[in-house]
């Protein structure tokens, strides 16, 4: 059978221009060990961008397999109105020892979108139930990615994404955020002051009597081309969030899980949002599953008698599944008992060291930056006056297709090529994957 034409006849696939398929094909896996996913045809690719950052462990991890399978022949679903079973309450109590201080209460969801639905519908609700109803807005950071549903759409800030869709979007005061790389204050993110923070304060002043929450994706803007900030930041909006009864929410789906060296991404701040989301790496990137955890606060303020009408009547039929929590608890012991984390942050001193040395020389690399394992190299038409590269000719797109024809898996984010692997990589694959985005981004760009 030809896979590939299998596929094509049926399958409309993901954030694709299904023409761009008639000259790259899906690629059909049909295992994955580690690292790496191996096709039909048995070739290898290194998976360095985690499947959609999600994969945190490897794949096929024995001991997530393991928890998968034992947990299968007991229970695979049960409502969860009503009803609960022990690896989601196990789940939370183990989750509920790592959150940022405060976070006590666990809203589960199915995927990411969806947890920014809740956050979004659960900030709204309690201004509305505790004397604030004008609070009916959200704020967010330019350029930001918080998933693809309607009301994530609308605090997203990408027009890739969001342009088309605007007729049917909330109304989003929009922030100007960081910018690093090209900082209008001529200031270094190691560091500066946040003098960007001005636009924030400026928004708050104008705006925030009528705002329910900000949304940020902490520290790192992936979508934007894995954009890095200063913790200085978040430390200043919790603050300017404290002073005018606007509620934090941490967008820590892809952040999360030791993607940017500590478990959260707040934790660099020593901050506390007031609602956190959560996926991706909560289950090792096994099972689709989500959740929003929020303060005591929060859930007192829906805690009442059934006729007051206060409950948050927001279900998903996959909550709580009882596969996923079973995952997602064996993802955390393993981050304790393998030392996972402290163990990326060796092997991210060197991942970025070998990736500046091989990039930073070449003509068309404007800067490499890097937060934990996650490393980006933003490529551009002129070193010193930092010009984009121009977008038509998608030569993002082009290195990422000459990589996975030597084994390598970029997916760059327009002309940004990244690195996101799993926390598990080792240096000789750090080796081997540098070497081959450097010789295909030589080919493509014409350096020699």
């Amino acid at each position: 059978m030809n896979w590939q034409e299998e596929d094509l006849k049926y399958i409309w696939h993901p954030c694709s221009q299904m023409k761009d398929y008639e000259t790259l094909p899906p690629i059909v896996i049909e295992r994955g060990e580690g690292i790496n996913l191996y096709d039909v045809n048995g070739k290898c690719y290194k998976d360095v961008i985690s499947s959609w950052w999600c994969n945190l462990l490897g794949h096929c991890n024995p001991r997530i397999n393991a928890a998968v399978k034992k947990q299968i022949d007991s229970l695979e679903h049960v409502i969860f109105a009503n009803f609960s079973h022990k690896p989601a309450i196990t789940l939370c109590q183990e989750l509920a020892k790592v959150v940022p201080e405060g976070l006590c209460k666990f809203n589960f969801a199915d995927n990411g979108s969806a947890a920014i639905e809740m956050a979004l519908k659960m900030s709204f609700q309690y201004h509305y139930q505790t004397g604030n109803p004008q609070k009916k807005r959200f704020m967010a950071l330019s350029d930001a990615y918080h998933g693809e549903t309607l009301g994530a759409l609308a605090v997203g800030g990408v027009d890739l994404y969001s342009e088309l869709y605007k007729p049917l979007l909330l109304d989003v005061i929009r922030i100007d955020g960081p910018d690093c790389f090209r900082c209008p204050y001529g200031k270094c993110r190691d560091n500066c002051c946040c003098e960007c923070f001005q636009k924030a304060e400026e928004a708050f002043e104008r705006y925030a009597d009528e705002t329910a929450a900000i949304i940020v994706e902490p520290l790192l803007q992936g979508s934007a081309g894995m954009k890095v900030y200063p913790p200085l930041y978040l430390k200043k909006l919790r603050e300017l969030c404290d002073t005018y009864n606007v509620h934090l929410i941490a967008d820590e789906i892809a952040t999360g899980y030791g993607r940017t060296g500590k478990m959260f991404a707040f934790n660099h701040a020593g901050v506390s949002p007031d609602i956190m989301c959560l996926s991706k790496g909560l289950t090792g990137g096994y099972m689709p599953m989500a959740i929003a955890v929020t303060t005591q606060k929060i859930y007192d303020a829906f805690y009442d008698d059934y006729l007051k009408g206060k409950a948050f009547m927001h279900s998903h039929t996959y909550a709580g599944n009882p596969l996923a929590c079973s995952a997602a608890i064996e993802v955390l012991r393993i981050l304790k008992d393998e030392n996972i984390i402290e163990k990326a942050n060796e092997k991210a001193v060197y991942f970025n060291k070998i990736i500046k040395e091989k990039f930073l020389p070449l003509e068309n690399v404007g800067e490499v930056r890097s937060i934990g394992l996650i490393n980006a190299i933003e490529l551009v038409k002129d070193k010193n006056t930092k010009e984009p590269l121009d977008y038509r000719k998608r030569t993002g797109y082009q290195i990422y297709k000459k990589a996975l024809e030597k084994g390598v898996i970029l997916r760059p984010l327009g002309d940004v090529i990244y690195f996101n692997p799993p926390l598990i990589i080792e240096k000789n694959d750090m080796d081997f994957v540098t070497d081959i985005a450097l010789e295909c981004t030589k080919e493509i760009l014409n350096i020699v």
